[in-house]
């Protein structure tokens, strides 16, 4: 597979800080609370196929299994040090869950693949262009009537959320960061062809304002 990996980044930016991912997370990012109601509101149903997209050290990925045991889970990520991790939590928990190393914008899956492709913390990482050509590769991948589910910087709730989402900014870079404290991952979820897009809860956190979305891709 032909990646291009320029604009990479890894989780908290730096590779040596990517084995404190989790302990950062959970301590300081109510990470367990928003990412659980995005289990929830994703209706994920028995022997859907779901993709973690972005899994990082598979976290989420765990919980969409945790919660739905009888669906079919696969994370992907583009950090071979995070899957190291992830490899390790899966094998302690004793869940079957595909782990797929790749990158979001070149999905290793053929077409009408996943009932539900989720996101957590993925998108602010991207270019505008890698948020485009990621969010064809979810609509491709994603069979009509199957369902897109975000958690990720949101358009900042106030003044001090707008303040405090600098601190992410300077570790993930203003390039990737400014489209999401500007609100616009709905205008991109809609422009790949996605639809029903809407915010479906919003949380303030020490780094600012965590948003969960949803959209759909149409049915036949």
């Amino acid at each position: 597979m032909n990646e291009d990996r320029t604009n990479y980044i890894p989780a908290l930016r730096y590779q040596w800080l990517t084995g404190f991912y989790d302990t950062v997370m959970e301590g300081m990012m109510r990470e367990t609370e928003f990412k659980q109601a995005l289990v929830r509101q994703a209706r994920v149903a028995k022997d859907y196929q779901v993709l973690d997209l972005g899994c990082g050290t598979a976290t989420l990925t765990l919980m969409i299994k945790q919660a739905h045991p009888e669906a079919k889970v696969t994370g992907l990520d583009g950090d071979p040090k995070a899957l190291e991790i992830a490899r390790d939590k899966i094998a302690k928990s004793g869940l079957a869950i595909t782990l797929d190393e790749g990158m979001a914008f070149n999905l290793p899956y053929p077409d009408n693949s996943f009932d539900r492709v989720f996101s957590g913390l993925l998108f602010h990482h991207l270019t505008r262009e890698d948020k485009e050509r990621t969010l064809k590769e979810v609509y491709r991948v994603l069979r009509p009537g199957g369902e897109l589910h975000v958690a990720d910087w949101g358009k900042a709730g106030n003044a001090l959320m707008r303040s405090a989402f600098f601190l992410v900014q300077l570790l993930d870079g203003f390039k990737t960061t400014t489209d999401n404290v500007n609100g616009l991952l709905p205008e991109f979820f809609s422009k790949a062809g996605l639809q029903q897009v809407h915010e479906a809860a919003r949380y303030a956190t020490m780094f600012g304002t965590m948003a969960l979305y949803q959209a759909r891709k149409p049915a036949r």
